[in-house]
């Protein structure tokens, strides 16, 4: 009996810590890993940041969301990372290296100039990427991209290279797992650039 009480003091706390973690995993926040070079410069490969999952998605807030289902060469289990550019209901367009939503131009302080200019408009400079052909058969930068009902527009910071709403379409809410924000560790510049470049333009 003393050999059952004893296991059960150490046990009964590890499976209470461990239900805890669940619970804060799955209704709070978790940390997951940054992969690939499409939020450059802000967010690098490989770099870990926070998920909350509580947090309200605004304009240009950072998000991870389930790729599977959204971008059609995403494999079950695949997590992108990309910038909220057009909620619900928007209308996106590009014109002259500057991004537009609802015909009001959007401040892209994160990102600089030869940044912003180059690889926006995908479909007309990028001839050699295979995504090329998509974009432009979307109609990318020639007409206003309208963003459905419950669902987001998103880009990567690293526009050339970004695999995104450009190409394949939008992102559900309902695969959205949450609002990325730079941990304490993270750069001052990421953390600017990420956990405070939010707007409701």
């Amino acid at each position: 009996m003393k050999t059952i009480k004893s296991i059960l003091s150490w046990v009964v706390p590890i499976l209470i810590g461990l239900a805890i973690a669940m619970l804060v995993r799955s209704f709070l926040f978790e940390i997951v890993r940054v992969d690939g070079s499409s939020m450059e410069p802000n967010l690098v490969n490989n770099e870990r940041v926070f998920v909350l999952k509580q947090e309200k998605i605004k304009h240009l807030s950072v998000i991870v969301f389930d790729a599977y289902g959204a971008d059609p060469e995403a494999t079950p289990g695949t997590e992108y990372v990309k910038r909220v550019i057009g909620m619900p209901g928007d209308e996106i367009s590009y014109k002259n290296g500057d991004l537009y939503v609802n015909d009001k131009k959007v401040p892209q302080s994160f990102i600089n100039k030869y940044q912003r200019t180059t690889g926006t408009a995908i479909g007309a400079e990028a001839t050699d990427w295979n995504l090329a052909s998509v974009a432009k058969a979307r109609g990318w930068g020639s007409k206003p991209e309208k963003v459905p009902s419950g669902e987001y527009f998103v880009m990567g910071d690293h526009r050339s290279v970004s695999n995104d709403s450009r190409y394949w379409g939008f992102v559900k809410k309902s695969e959205v797992m949450g609002v990325v924000k730079v941990p304490f560790w993270g750069s001052a510049s990421a953390k600017k650039n990420v956990n405070h470049r939010t707007s409701d333009y």
